[in-house]
């Protein structure tokens, strides 16, 4: 090894790049050789006795830069040739690896190995004999957090990870290593993944191994970080549904043919939106965490827990012989959460609600399982709360039924298949009709009427309730002011609002558009809002009614007695009317008698005019006649009717109320 700097320190073992089959140079940015092998100084005729450019030597148009790049040259020295000269940056320093056809004889050794090295610094190249290092350069010592004279002599196994040591040792031993992967460790402790691309020296005795060696830590690690988000939760570190449902498909496939079951609990935590709600979505996570947390408790061989969605977790319990099992695990799941969790320094008693299906008594595919476990769940939520329930088909019929009148509802709502019945409201003084209650009904073209307790409900859970009841406040005030135009006496037509209706933020402008389409006076508008919406939010309620009355259109307090209302609301609330519920005037008590006497005291007290609904029997009027109640409705008098059967009423001038 020809150097003309004698303290120049090359990254590379000296006797390796002697060994070389190609002519390797080592040169400055200004193009003066600094070093060369020996197949260098034997073809360009290289002495220590000067400084030499790189010129000299071959026909170069343009300067080398550090950028690795191949590119066919023609020597100076004589004969000239055509060399294909490769160029690499190395510590500062250029090296130029020359190939020619008289070098064949020798194999391509040390290119080729170049030939692997990309990265740069994130590769490294070492050579050791026995598993000894022999020789490395400063990019390999640096990947591993050392010094490059640290190393040498250094058994190679002290780097490796334990459990890949027996790999590296096969690898030094087999004829003709490949590729392959390891782990290392760093001087400072951490890992560090590498990728070996091995090459054999034969030499005397020696077992000479060169290697380039790929820092691919960032790379693996980023495959563990998207494995982890494929099949893991982020939140919890729990398992997710993708991982859960694989484990239980190898779980059904490995237990067909034999008699254990594989029991499946679908958890969800009771009230967690209310939570999420009130204290906020990192709360939320909070909770979740501390569920997820408190769940781990139960984890054991043959337990799998992962989360499903937002506050719903699944567990799979293997290994079961019987029911009795399976019961015991759920109470003792229920159990876990008797104990208050700390979340950001809150305690909180959350309960969960716990749907169980089995393979194979109840289902026989993943699917069906989950899907079974979800429907005891919304089972339970909806009978108990803080409980469990297993699977019955009885549970799937009813949701299918109540899935089914969904969809029934949204077409019935485009093709418009409701109907509005009216049935009259009667003063009790005058004797006459003083107005209408609009009822909806819907007229199924399979099933007929089907009752509003069933369809209303479902319309306020699907949000379809603000479009069905825009359309019958339309609807009540075209037919009342179509009934005026016919010459019927002009009375007030009263409309039912939902809650979901009552806090949209324009009603009183949509009910101001509503009159002024249907040409209807305000004062023969009535709505009626209960007593829950009205204690909801006291400055909104008083905003909305307030702007009502400025309308000119009257409120009434629907199911008055059944909710918790203040004196003071009432006394505040600009209402026309209180409306007793029907459970007061049907069943006959002494203590709902008093209940009837008591709001209608309370109600000529704030000048409020009071009327009774669900009269149906003579001794329910004489209730109301004895105690002076203003108003009344019921069977007593007539049922809701349709539109084209009121006109018949109107011709009733009196109604007996006596």
């Amino acid at each position: 090894m020809l150097k003309i700097e004698k303290e120049l320190q090359l990254t590379m073992n000296e006797w390796l790049l002697d060994q070389s089959a190609d002519a390797v140079l080592f040169i400055d940015m200004e193009g003066r050789i600094l070093a060369a092998n020996d197949t260098a100084v034997q073809f360009f005729h290289l002495t220590d006795d000067r400084q030499s450019f790189v010129e000299e030597y071959l026909f170069i148009e343009e300067h080398f830069t550090t950028e690795s790049k191949e590119i066919v040259l023609t020597t100076k020295v004589e004969p000239a040739q055509d060399v294909l000269v490769k160029s690499m940056e190395m510590d500062g320093l250029i090296c130029l690896v020359i190939k020619n056809s008289q070098f064949n004889e020798k194999e391509g050794l040390l290119s080729a190995l170049y030939e692997k090295v990309e990265d740069g610094p994130s590769e490294g190249i070492i050579l050791h004999d026995h598993g000894t290092i022999v020789d490395c350069d400063f990019a390999f010592a640096s990947m591993l957090g050392y010094e490059r004279n640290e190393l040498i002599g250094v058994s190679i196994l002290k780097l490796i990870h334990p459990q890949d040591r027996d790999k590296l040792l096969f690898n030094t031993q087999v004829a003709n290593p490949t590729p392959y992967s390891i782990r290392g460790i760093r001087k400072d402790g951490k890992m560090v993944y590498g990728e070996i691309l091995p090459e054999k020296i034969s030499q005397n005795d020696k077992n000479l191994r060169i290697s380039v060696v790929r820092n691919v830590t960032e790379r693996v690690l980023n495959e563990k970080k998207i494995e982890f988000m494929a099949y893991y939760d982020e939140l919890t570190d729990l398992p997710n549904r993708n991982y859960f449902q694989k484990v239980i498909q190898d779980e059904i496939g490995h237990l067909k043919n034999k008699q254990q079951k594989v029991a499946v609990h679908l958890i969800d935590i009771d009230y967690f939106k209310q939570i999420n709600d009130t204290m906020g979505y990192h709360f939320g996570d909070l909770l979740l965490q501390a569920c997820a947390s408190r769940l781990k408790h139960l984890l054991m061989e043959d337990v799998f827990i992962a989360r499903m969605t937002s506050d719903e977790f699944v567990i799979m319990q293997r290994n079961v012989t019987s029911n009795e099992e399976i019961e015991q695990f759920a109470r003792k799941m229920i159990d876990l959460f008797k104990k208050p969790l700390i979340v950001d320094e809150y305690e909180i008693f959350s309960t969960v609600s716990v749907g169980i299906s089995i393979y194979p008594d109840l289902a026989n595919t993943t699917n069906e399982l989950l899907k079974q476990a979800d429907a005891a769940m919304h089972a339970c939520k909806k009978d108990q709360l803080n409980g469990y329930k297993f699977y019955k088909p009885s549970i799937t019929k009813g949701f299918k039924e109540r899935l089914a009148l969904e969809t029934e509802l949204h077409k019935a709502i485009q093709q418009q298949d409701f109907e509005l019945h009216y049935q009259p409201q009667i003063d009790i003084q005058t004797e006459q009709i003083i107005g209408f209650e609009a009822l909806c009904r819907w007229n199924h073209p399979e099933r007929g009427f089907i009752p509003p307790t069933d369809f209303i409900p479902l319309a306020e859970k699907t949000g379809l309730i603000l479009e069905l009841g825009e359309w019958v406040l339309y609807e009540a005030c075209r037919q009342n002011k179509a009934w005026q135009d016919m010459g019927l006496p002009k009375v007030k037509v009263s409309v039912n609002l939902s809650a979901k209706q009552f806090i949209t933020n324009n009603l009183v402008g949509q009910v101001k558009r509503i009159l002024q389409e249907t040409g209807l006076e305000p004062e023969y508008l009535e709505l009626e809002i209960t007593e829950s919406m009205a204690m909801a939010n006291e400055d909104y309620i008083i905003e909305t009614l307030t702007a009502f009355q400025e309308l000119g259109v009257k409120v009434a307090l629907d199911d008055f007695g059944t909710g918790y209302s203040s004196l003071r609301y009432l006394s505040q609330f600009p209402l026309s009317k209180i409306k007793i519920d029907r459970v007061f005037i049907q069943d006959h008590t002494q203590q709902n008698a008093a209940i009837v006497k008591t709001i209608i005291s309370l109600s000529r007290a704030l000048n409020l005019r009071v009327i009774a609904e669900g009269v149906e029997r003579k001794q329910d009027m004489e209730l109301l006649l004895r105690e002076k109640c203003d108003e009344v409705q019921g069977y007593y008098f007539s049922k809701p009717l349709p539109a084209v059967q009121v006109m018949d009423i109107f011709k009733t001038k009196k109604w007996s109320v006596s």
